[in-house]
């Protein structure tokens, strides 16, 4: 018997959550949609660029967002992670345990709690600078392989899929997984991340994964192709293939069949977490045998509930709400 239906694996990141006009990106230097990676001393510096605007805290981190999703869905979730042994640790776990999420993460002696400071534009765009902080030191004595072993999927973010010792955690992690009859979801996660890593990334998919997000540019930058041919091609990697497009929908393709999912309509506050909770909808879906037609549209309705909140992950559960879709 499975005891969850997704443990996750990922940087357990406080998301301190800025509206900016655009032209602070380029005074900092960072490109719009995309995340950074950046020292404690570089996040100092920014945060005192940002002390003139009002700032709100909020935990954060994709696979601990796609986590809570699926709780606020009525799923089970087990999250591992390395947080720093200090108050932002302290908050991020309670945090975690508030949205139902069972939390095994780990801390760190001397490097503090993670942290992303997520700038959102005008255009509800959202640019991260992340200090990964004691994150960065995840390692494979941090892998609780029980959890993964009572789980029916194991879910990893791509920013783990960079870094050598993360990537060598995240590998020992899937091989457990595939060992217990897990499925094995990875989420892409950044273009530029992609883009650097595009021969490793491929050979990861191509040995592990079962179930792959990306979004458009995710695709492009994985595929060298435009969306609809790049799903294609992603699939003939794995089982499950969804290339996610925002406001336009989704693509997703699973069993040699082709899906085009509709957006739900909604006020958009911000996009910070729309992605997460959509592949929360999917994992969720496909934890409790849903067909993939109607995963799509509980994934899309998840994503269009956060993007018309204030944070990347909703406060409520909405598992009676889907019941309806």
């Amino acid at each position: 018997m499975k005891t969850y239906d997704v443990c996750g694996l990922g940087s357990p990141l406080l998301d301190f959550i800025v509206e900016v006009e655009e032209g602070l990106l380029a005074e900092i230097d960072l490109q719009k949609g995309e995340m950074h990676l950046i020292t404690a001393e570089e996040s100092e510096a920014i945060l005192k660029m940002i002390g003139r605007y009002e700032v709100k805290t909020a935990p954060g981190g994709s696979s601990a967002n796609t986590l809570a999703g699926v709780c606020a869905l009525g799923g089970t979730a087990v999250f591992l992670g390395k947080i720093g042994d200090d108050a932002h640790g302290g908050i991020y776990e309670q945090k975690t345990l508030e949205h139902g999420v069972e939390s095994k993460l780990s801390r760190h002696d001397t490097e503090g709690t993670g942290h992303a400071i997520t700038f959102i534009t005008p255009d509800s765009e959202r640019t991260f600078a992340t200090h990964l902080g004691a994150a960065v030191h995840f390692r494979r004595e941090d892998v609780f392989e029980g959890d993964i072993e009572k789980s029916k999927i194991l879910h990893i973010e791509g920013y783990q899929l960079e870094d050598p010792a993360l990537k060598e955690t995240c590998i020992h992690a899937m091989e457990c997984a595939k060992g217990s009859d897990a499925k094995v979801s990875i989420d892409l996660a950044d273009p530029a991340l992609v883009g650097r890593n595009v021969v490793p990334l491929k050979e990861l998919v191509l040995e592990y994964a079962d179930i792959v997000f990306v979004n458009e540019l995710e695709a492009k930058a994985f595929t060298g192709k435009g969306e609809l041919e790049a799903l294609h091609e992603i699939y003939d990697m794995c089982e499950t293939a969804i290339v996610k497009l925002g406001e336009r929908g989704s693509l997703i393709k699973a069993d040699d069949t082709f899906y085009r999912v509709k957006a739900y309509e909604t006020e958009v506050d911000n996009t910070n977490g729309a992605g997460d909770a959509y592949a929360a909808g999917i994992l969720y879906s496909i934890a409790h045998g849903i067909d993939m037609e109607r995963a799509g549209s509980i994934a899309s309705y998840i994503a269009a509930r956060v993007v018309a909140s204030t944070g990347a992950r909703l406060n409520v559960s909405i598992a009676d709400e889907i019941k309806k879709l």
